[in-house]
């Protein structure tokens, strides 16, 4: 069967790809270079969701401060660590692949929007194997960080590079933030959270179309809203 759209959008951490390991490993590493106590992935997935550098920063607050009202070597040093061990622990989550390749049987094309920067959004990708199968890979720095989520932009982006490809214009955006369903309701597209995400709060308060609790649910999902 197929689906009312041609093209799904989907956030990358906590939705596409479990990227908890890597990301916890990258703060820990700047907490243990200053001394502080390191955090569990439990707490670490608490602050993904709105970019690289306010997760540091919840980090370093959660465990003393910033020390030297000097965040950003410690900034730097973060990304340069988590770009260098992207990969290590981080795997698409259970049944995405599986539906990617139902997405592909389909002829439906399909995206990564993410906060995360583009160039570490593609390497990590690139090192799973997914890039060269998205229409686009967005980032919180592909039209500027005044566009990022919660912004509608790249979303918006995210359909008019699929046109350019074929694809036609009926979207749909998959998260696990308030982050993502803000920005699919600004960019007027049914938005669809996942349970098993990085999420803040309960999932049911995030204001969705739907939810899913595992990626088998997925493409009912989309058929009943659409």
């Amino acid at each position: 069967m197929s689906i009312p759209f041609d093209i799904i959008g989907f956030d990358l951490d906590g939705t596409l790809v479990d990227t908890s390991g890597d990301l916890t490993a990258a703060v820990n590493h700047v907490l243990d270079s200053v001394g502080r106590p390191l955090l569990s992935t439990e707490t670490v997935k608490q602050h993904i969701g709105g970019g690289a550098k306010l997760m540091l920063q919840q980090g370093l607050e959660a465990t003393g401060g910033i020390p030297g009202d000097d965040f950003r070597p410690l900034y730097r040093q973060m990304l340069s660590y988590y770009e260098a061990n992207v990969s290590v622990h981080s795997r698409p989550f259970d049944g995405a692949l599986d539906l990617l390749d139902q997405l592909d049987a389909m002829g439906v094309r399909y995206a990564v929007v993410t906060n995360k920067f583009e160039s570490l959004a593609v390497k990590l990708l690139t090192d799973l194997n997914l890039a060269h199968r998205m229409v686009c890979i967005l980032g919180a720095d592909t039209l500027g960080k005044e566009n990022a989520k919660p912004s509608g932009a790249p979303i918006f982006e995210m359909v008019k590079r699929g046109q350019a490809l074929g694809a036609g214009g009926r979207a749909a955006y998959i998260g696990d933030s308030i982050y993502d369903v803000m920005a699919a309701k600004n960019a007027n597209v049914p938005s669809i959270a996942v349970s098993f995400g990085f999420l803040h709060g309960p999932v049911e308060e995030m204001g969705a179309d739907a939810i899913i609790d595992h990626f088998d649910e997925l493409l009912p999902a989309l058929r009943n809203l659409g």
